[in-house]
């Protein structure tokens, strides 16, 4: 039997973050907490998918209905049946995997099948904001390998050429977030190589994406909002080269690593994002990170304290996780 806690978390943004759905100023999330008879502790944390409409509140009642369950053991692959893919799960498959690692003393990242892990790059995000500003913060970031710019409809490319005026050096990743129309995007794609853009992340809203199958490939394109599990795959084939993997969508990591390898087997390179979250959040990407080309877990640089001990950052270098935090 396990002892089961949960609980909301927030955590304060260093500077209001705003993308094409909106502005925030805090991460909410929820926080799970597995406790068994033997004293070995599992912890997960997760912050839910805002789009489909999760918040703390919704997370912790889906958590509430399914804690007889988790309360008598259920293992990660039977969770897959439990509960649904999001937040929730998430959550919960974290503490699960945490707690394996602390009672059997197999990391996770072995558990997951791979050899012993490496830093790995991250990058790191500018949210939208006046040309000026986002000329200012991407010098203050300059020194960093990969910036993930933050835009919209509203004039990107004069944001993007302010990144780039303060940044000169950094590889760019530039996400939309669904905000673009086909035509904004045939318009811009002759000039975003030159910028430095790598990767463009969801440039057309899911239902809209069907357009991308007829446009040239000089720059790779992932999905994000159009992809949650293996069952998207079939569709948005041909139309991406990339699959952005978030726990928070798959519903944890043993689905991501699910996701993954169903993705690989299509052909699909591979990038591993999150919503938010603190380092506890950050730490079972970190093991999918070691498979994935693009990397995108800066949620703990976004935001005012941390778990402790926390991971480190050194210039978007992100260390793997201490066994102290997680797995």
């Amino acid at each position: 039997m396990l002892t089961l806690l949960t609980g909301a978390i927030s955590w304060r943004l260093r500077e209001p973050f705003t993308i094409a759905r909106g502005t925030a100023s805090t991460a909410d999330g929820v926080l799970v907490v597995l406790f068994d008879e033997d004293g070995h502790i599992g912890r997960g944390e997760a912050y839910g998918v805002n789009y489909r409409h999760e918040t703390p509140d919704t997370m912790l009642a889906q958590i509430a209905a399914a804690a007889a369950d988790i309360r008598a053991g259920i293992g990660r692959r039977e969770l897959l049946g439990l509960l649904p893919a999001g937040g929730a799960r998430c959550a919960v498959d974290a503490a699960l995997w945490d707690i394996e690692a602390k009672r059997s003393g197999i990391p996770a990242w072995r558990s997951a099948g791979l050899p012993p892990p490496l830093p790995k790059t991250s990058a790191v995000t500018i949210g939208i904001g006046d040309p000026a500003r986002m000329r200012a913060r991407a010098a203050e970031l300059s020194h960093h390998t990969v910036l993930k710019i933050k835009v919209d409809a509203n004039d990107p490319l004069s944001l993007l050429q302010a990144v780039r005026e303060g940044a000169p050096r950094p590889a760019i990743i530039l996400d939309p977030n669904a905000s673009w129309s086909i035509d904004l995007l045939n318009r811009l794609l002759p000039r975003l190589r030159d910028l430095g853009v790598v990767l463009i992340e969801q440039p057309l809203a899911p239902e809209d994406d069907a357009a991308l199958a007829d446009i040239p490939r000089a720059i790779p394109i992932c999905a994000d909002e159009s992809i949650h599990g293996p069952g998207d795959l079939d569709r948005i084939a041909g139309r991406y080269d990339v699959v952005n993997i978030k726990l928070d969508k798959t519903g944890g990591l043993t689905a991501a690593l699910d996701l993954a390898d169903a993705a690989q087997a299509r052909g699909f390179r591979l990038m591993v994002g999150c919503m938010w979250g603190s380092s506890l959040a950050m730490a079972p990407a970190a093991v999918l990170a070691q498979r994935c080309q693009f990397v995108d877990l800066d949620g703990p640089l976004l935001q005012v304290g941390d778990h402790q001990p926390a991971i480190r950052y050194d210039d978007g270098l992100m260390a793997f996780p201490q066994r102290e935090l997680w797995g």
